[in-house]
């Protein structure tokens, strides 16, 4: 099949396929006139590819994975640690999200969203970088906490 019939069944733009074979994640076969010729397993490994990417696995994750799925010997210890890092970024970031929100909340509460020209949000926004650097956050400033 054609790298369109493979985007169609893959679930995945053209441009990705084509990328993945540059970096040799898939190679698919070449037809007597040059161009690809996609077969099941390569589907197959596009499917697993963009269920991966979906799951924020990094190109590199892939490949690993990719290359422990192949491979009848594997531990699934190995496939664990992968899937564990993923979590742990996952779990970071989810922190680190929380942090910017709890701050935002803070500046929002502390804005009066009256007529008025004062804003903490834009008194916030605007402060020295050596606040920021000296570790001050947007409630210590908003509380009088510094």
């Amino acid at each position: 099949m054609n790298i369109s019939d493979a985007a169609e069944q893959s679930g995945l733009p053209a441009k990705t396929i084509r990328y993945y074979e540059e970096i040799g994640l898939v190679c698919p076969a070449r037809a007597s006139n040059g161009y690809r010729a996609y077969q099941e397993s390569d589907i197959h490994k596009l499917k697993f590819l963009q269920r991966s990417r979906s799951l924020g696995f990094s190109v590199q994750d892939c490949r690993q994975l990719l290359s422990l799925y192949e491979n009848r010997n594997r531990a699934s210890a190995d496939v664990k640690q992968l899937a564990q890092a993923r979590l742990d970024d996952i779990d970071r970031k989810l922190g680190e999200l929380n942090s910017l929100r709890d701050a935002l909340a803070a500046l929002i509460v502390a804005c009066r969203g009256d007529a008025r020209p004062d804003c903490p949000i834009l008194n916030d926004l605007a402060a020295d970088d050596a606040q920021i650097r000296d570790g001050e956050s947007p409630s210590d400033r908003l509380e009088g906490n510094v």
